[in-house]
């Protein structure tokens, strides 16, 4: 009789099948085997809130076949993730499998490797029910709010909606932000660049007017104020009166988290969220590597931990010392504190299995997706144990004197030379907002240089609203609140986006007409559910069920009992929402005005007449700009894969489409029609035109939508219905 081992998936099967031997028999679960039922609540909340759990009926066979190869086995090792997620799927598997005294056998590891997999058979454990309680407690309040609070906003606002615990302090979160752009007051103001040189060479640099000469500071608010500094510094003379050099290090990012994954991975790479875990997923659980046969390439990836082995920390020092030199690695090995709320210092960080693993020697076997990210994953590794970078950063201060005046002025000068590359010449982690721009060269330079003006800039600037939120930057402001954990945040990128509560424009969440009225009602009569510190709070309290044994029950019941007596309240005063405007378009069937409805698939007009008339047809958005093609009205139009794209009102008379937003303006040069270019960007369609967005036009691309590419990648089926 072999040893039964049960997984989540095939390919974690055949990674493992081949580090096992022959002794063990490997059958896969295909993630959760049970769950809450689908039909109905599924928790007795009269009897301590317990769950009803029913075999899910995709995974009846699947069921079936584990119950027969456990009752054959003579033992049972439960091998699924290392996290409350995967012990809690380990439990049920547990619970509708055992049929007789056979024992089981909890294994965890972090990595798929010879080593890890042999120390983790060799210390098996039972199951941890404080992890399972921990997700089950999670798995309750998730359903109590979805089963509550969904009927009440289909009474009040629509049928199909649907509300989360989770994901309504996310939804919230863009929701708030969009307000705060929509109430943002532009402020102009103005900079000043001088061009100077010193009087015996020609390399110029610039230097920004920074104040007067005794250090205060100087706004411009205007044009005209602008032109009258410029006038007195053309009077004057410039000579450098401060010179100061200082030397700088610049130390490398730690090994990735899951957050910091999924937000790299959104930057360099423009991986949602949900395609990032699913290709790390393939990663961890083996790939076919040539005649290494299926490898698991990187350790466990949902963790919020950057704590390394030792190990591993020594393979890369000296990965480093062979391919680098001795110069590029610290005299001791790096260690990183832990900054993030409740990690879990059991994990580790997310690292290669093996250094000496390159990416290039792995691309002929990895897909493109699968190739970027073990490359990303791997040179933020090792570029972990790298030493630090150095710098030597140059400040000029410049004093400008006017002629028979006690007013001098003070313009400043500054660059940083890269004396020592360090980790740099691997890895630099990117910004969430604009990159760095290269640091322009100063020539040499002393105090009392006499320098020449050669020309005056000044440029006008507006203050800009805060930015709208990108995937990177949402996980990251979740993680630093302490709102879910590693294996959320893709779920709920996700869920917010198909509930069409938000939509991404340029790659950034904004709420939909449908995500702002959902997000008020609850913000009104739910304020609780929708707060961040409150949210932030149940996480702490579901870390303390995990951690600390605190009784599950009376945290679901803590918040139950509150949440009860808002929906009663709710339910009695909550108003009804009619998503319809008005329009001067009248009905050709019957004669009554249209309406604007929003539905599923958004926007539609119908008629006011229903449900005697059932007149309806496509709403369509104009932009405000004309068809170059036949003169009619360009409108906002969706895709079948509900990518935005423009076109003309008189289809299919007229075919004229266009990725791009375009802009009422037209090109400067041709006349020709303009389309947004990247950002703050555009460029004709007609001629070879490339400009920068003047600020209408900065209004106007920001209503738009630019096309992005979604690629595919695996489903993770841990993940639960409900």
């Amino acid at each position: 009789m072999k040893n039964l081992v049960i997984v989540e998936s095939p390919a974690k099967a055949r990674t493992l099948s081949k580090l096992l031997g022959a002794n063990y028999s490997l059958k896969a679960s295909m993630g959760h085997v049970r769950d809450l039922p689908r039909s109905g609540l599924g928790v007795d909340i009269e009897k301590g809130f317990a769950p009803k759990y029913v075999v899910l009926r995709a995974k009846s066979k699947i069921v079936n076949e584990l119950k027969k190869a456990a009752k054959d086995a003579s033992a049972v090792y439960l091998a699924t993730d290392p996290d409350r997620e995967g012990e809690a799927i380990s439990w049920h598997l547990q619970k509708v499998t055992k049929t007789n005294r056979k024992p089981y056998r909890r294994v965890t590891f972090h990595e798929i490797t010879k080593e890890a997999i042999k120390r983790a058979f060799d210390h098996p454990r039972s199951i941890n029910m404080q992890l399972v309680n921990a997700q089950q407690a999670r798995r309750i309040l998730d359903r109590l709010v979805g089963y509550k609070l969904s009927p009440l906003l289909w009474r009040k606002v629509r049928r199909g909606l649907s509300a989360g615990r989770v994901q309504s302090v996310a939804l919230k979160i863009i929701a708030d932000r969009e307000r705060e752009i929509e109430q943002f007051v532009s402020v102009e103001y103005w900079t000043i660049e001088a061009e100077l040189a010193k009087a015996t060479e020609t390399a110029t640099f610039r230097a920004m007017l920074i104040g007067l000469a005794d250090g205060t500071k100087i706004d411009i608010h205007n044009e005209q104020e602008a032109t009258e500094l410029s006038d007195k510094l053309k009077q004057a003379s410039y000579k450098v009166s401060k010179v100061s050099v200082k030397k700088a290090t610049r130390q490398p990012a730690p090994p990735f988290i899951t957050s910091t994954l999924q937000q790299e991975a959104w930057r360099k790479l423009h991986f949602p969220a949900k395609l990032t875990m699913s290709v790390a997923q393939e990663l961890y659980e083996g790939l076919p590597i040539g005649d290494e046969g299926n490898v698991g390439l990187i350790t466990y990836m949902r963790t919020d931990s950057t704590r390394v082995t030792r190990s591993a920390i020594t393979e890369t020092r000296a990965f480093i010392t062979e391919k680098y030199g001795s110069q590029f690695v610290p005299s001791h090995a790096r260690s990183f504190a832990r900054t993030v709320k409740g990690a879990q210092e059991a994990h580790e960080a997310i690292r290669p299995t093996k250094i000496w693993r390159e990416p290039s020697l792995l691309k002929p076997h990895l897909t493109n997706a699968q190739f970027k990210l073990y490359q990303l994953i791997w040179k933020r590794m090792v570029a972990s144990q790298m030493s630090a970078a150095t710098f030597d950063n140059t400040t000029v201060d410049i004093q400008a004197r006017r002629p028979r005046s006690k007013v001098n002025y003070l313009l400043r000068a500054s660059s940083s030379v890269n004396t020592f590359p360090g980790f740099m010449i691997l890895y630099t982690e990117s910004k969430d907002e604009a990159e760095e721009k290269p640091s322009p060269t100063l020539p040499p330079l002393e105090k009392g240089d006499k320098l020449e003006l050669i020309e005056l800039f000044p440029e006008q600037h507006f203050t800009k609203p805060p930015p709208r939120f990108t995937e990177a930057t949402l996980i990251k402001m979740l993680e630093q609140w302490g709102i879910g954990r590693p294996s959320t945040y893709a779920p709920i990128l996700s869920t917010i986006q198909e509930r069409e509560y938000v939509t991404k424009t340029e790659g950034r969440f904004q709420p939909t007409e449908l995500g702002f009225v959902v997000n008020d009602l609850l913000n009104k009569h739910f304020p609780d559910i929708v707060d961040i510190e409150f949210t932030a709070h149940m996480e702490e309290e579901l870390d303390k069920v995990a951690n600390e044994n605190k009784d599950w029950v009376t945290v679901v019941q803590d918040f139950y009992i509150p949440f009860e007596q808002s929906l009663q309240s709710a339910a009695e005063l909550m108003e009804k929402v009619k998503l319809e405007e008005l329009t001067d378009e009248i009905c050709p069937e019957c004669g009554k005005p249209l309406v604007i409805k929003t539905g599923r698939y958004g926007k539609f007009l119908a008629c006011s007449g229903y449900p005697k008339c059932k007149y309806t047809k496509s709403f369509q958005v104009k932009v405000g700009v004309k068809c170059p093609q036949c003169g009619g009205e360009l409108v906002e139009r969706k895709s079948k894969k509900k990518r935005t794209f423009y076109g003309c009102s008189n289809y299919p008379d007229c075919k004229f489409i266009l990725n791009a937003r375009p802009l009422p303006q037209p090109c400067p040069k041709c006349g020709g029609l303009l389309t947004v270019y990247r950002r703050n960007l555009a460029k004709c369609t007609k001629c070879q035109y490339r400009g920068k967005l003047g600020e209408a036009g900065e209004r106007e691309a920001k209503r738009g939508e630019a096309p992005m590419g979604q690629a595919g990648g695996k489903k993770d089926t841990r993940k639960q219905g409900g």
